[in-house]
């Protein structure tokens, strides 16, 4: 007789909740399953909704460009009511508060990387504007494009920073480390954005 139970496991889709792990004939157990973002996962605990950018996450074309959009016009908001050395101080806090919801948010995911995440987006983005600020509309834009494409073709060092934490197993994954690697390139982009303004601005 064929094992049925198996066979719907096989074909269930991602789910929103966790499923329990059942050892395979082997004696292995298979990689937990992925959860999908959505409404109910982002206000569920408070390091998804800061993970998921205040929900800037959840589109499933293109969030990281989402998120740093959002990323954009909350640093305008922030503009019309903190000094820039206040908002220096929420980007301070928001690398460490950015790490342990990352790290959260991944682990419930049971994903290394997700893509929805985009606090390492939001947080490396403000770095940027509040380093050339001041800047005009245009100035701003040119450092979105740098930036997302240093996060999205990940050349040289961005590359480098993002395979430094990258972990193969599935199923051992240490979280604390995952967190920390979706943020760290994410800092490396804005660095190289930074560094290419800089040089501009000399030339």
């Amino acid at each position: 007789m064929r094992d049925t139970s198996s066979l719907m496991q096989a074909a269930a889709p991602e789910t929103d909740a966790p499923s329990a792990a059942v050892p395979s004939s082997s004696g292995a157990m298979p990689p937990p399953a992925i959860r999908r973002p959505t409404v109910g996962f982002l206000v569920s605990h408070p390091a998804h909704f800061i993970a998921l950018g205040f929900g800037s996450g959840l589109p499933r074309f293109a969030p990281g460009t989402v998120g740093t959009l959002w990323a954009w016009v909350a640093f305008a908001v922030l503009q019309l009511w903190l000094s820039p050395a206040a908002i220096g101080w929420v980007i301070l806090v928001s690398l460490p508060v950015g790490w342990w919801a990352c790290t959260l948010t991944a682990r419930d995911m049971n994903l290394a990387d997700p893509g929805a995440v985009v606090w390492d987006e939001v947080a490396a983005f403000w770095i940027v504007l509040w380093l050339v600020t001041p800047a005009g509309l245009w100035a701003q834009a040119i450092a979105f494009a740098l930036f997302r494409f240093f996060d999205a073709a990940k050349p040289g060092p961005v590359a480098w920073a993002d395979g430094l934490f990258k972990q193969r197993d599935a199923v051992q994954v240490r979280w604390w480390r995952a967190g920390f690697g979706i943020m760290l390139d994410d800092l490396v982009a804005a660095f190289c954005t930074l560094l290419v303004i800089a040089l501009w601005r000399a030339w």
